[in-house]
């Protein structure tokens, strides 16, 4: 490889290093506290804290990170996770990766989604943006075994469950599936609906 095209390799428009003044205004221009950007970030208070009070340039990825959200701010209330007044949330996982927060009413029988993946196949529901409450029953049938499945009571009974249903099936194997790497955590919300 000669030393010209090694030079145009790897090159982006991004700055070479930022400030702590700009990382300051970036999250009053996000209306975040210290806290809240360090939970973003996924690193501590303390990080964002000496960060900001650096008197000399900040290097690395968060130069990167810094550029991402101030051109596209909005990244922030799209990775935010919602309050929700439903006492059911599950959240449907690829490995560690989120890719869809789902809200239940049992009592009223609805279902609210939320998708943190623009991939159908990671999604809980794929296309279905607005999944009814039998869509939201077909899919918590689909990660757990079947009931129609061949001596169904004694995998009740080695999972310490009296009937099938589907919520508790997936309370005990997390929503895991043989041949896949998808799980759910379910999450019961105090008050609410």
């Amino acid at each position: 490889m000669n030393k010209n095209t090694s030079n145009k390799q790897n090159r982006f428009a991004l700055r070479e290093h930022i400030t702590g003044a700009d990382i300051r205004q970036l999250r009053k221009d996000l209306s975040m506290t210290q806290i809240e950007l360090a939970s973003f970030l996924r690193c501590s208070k303390r990080t964002v804290e000496n960060w900001e009070s650096r008197p000399y340039p900040i290097t690395g990825p968060i130069v990167t990170l810094f550029e991402i959200l101030l051109r596209d701010p909005d990244l922030v209330s799209y990775y935010k996770i919602p309050d929700t007044s439903y006492r059911l949330r599950l959240h449907y996982m690829h490995d560690d990766m989120v890719c869809s927060i789902i809200d239940v009413n049992e009592l009223q029988r609805k279902v609210r989604v939320r998708n943190y993946t623009d991939n159908p196949l990671l999604r809980a529901f794929g296309v279905n943006t607005e999944p009814d409450y039998s869509d939201y029953e077909e899919f918590l049938e689909s990660r757990c075994f079947p009931k129609s499945r061949d001596k169904m009571k004694l995998e009740l009974k080695r999972l310490g469950l009296p009937f099938y249903d589907p919520i508790m099936i997936i309370e005990k194997t997390g929503g895991r599936v043989e041949g896949d790497r998808f799980h759910i955590r379910i999450e019961h919300m105090t008050g609410g609906e």
